[in-house]
């Protein structure tokens, strides 16, 4: 069982930055794939971004890529999400998501466990 506690969130302005937590604990976290995804209301569950358990390969949706970035820390068994100059069509509810693979997913169904997420708020 793996356990993710987002931090970070909160409301800022457009063109503002936040760095998004994920802290893992209950299994090796090296072991893990790593994702971001993000829901705003009335919406689907889109992916963000994702990483390997190394760190060394990641990938980003088309609507942050040059905004965001994503990174481990595994002796710290925790990721971020660096979001920088951020829009309003970013404010939702951000979680964190991790399999145990080698390599991140696109698809939320492909992650096997989840945090509770983190409120982002972005005003114009």
């Amino acid at each position: 069982q793996v356990h993710l506690v987002e931090s970070g969130g909160g409301l800022v302005q457009a063109g503002g930055s936040l760095r998004l937590s994920c802290a893992a604990s209950g299994r090796t976290f090296s072991n893990l794939a790593m994702g971001w995804f993000r829901q705003a209301p009335g919406k689907q569950r889109e992916f963000v971004a994702g990483i390997t358990r190394s760190g060394g390969s990641t990938s980003y949706a088309d609507s942050v890529k040059g905004r965001f970035t994503i990174s481990r820390d595994n002796a710290e068994n925790t990721m971020y999400l660096q979001m920088n100059s951020l829009k309003p069509e970013d404010t939702a509810v951000y979680y964190c998501a991790a399999r145990p693979m080698l390599y991140y997913s696109n698809s939320a169904i492909e992650y096997n466990y989840w945090g509770q997420g983190t409120q982002v708020t972005v005003s114009s």
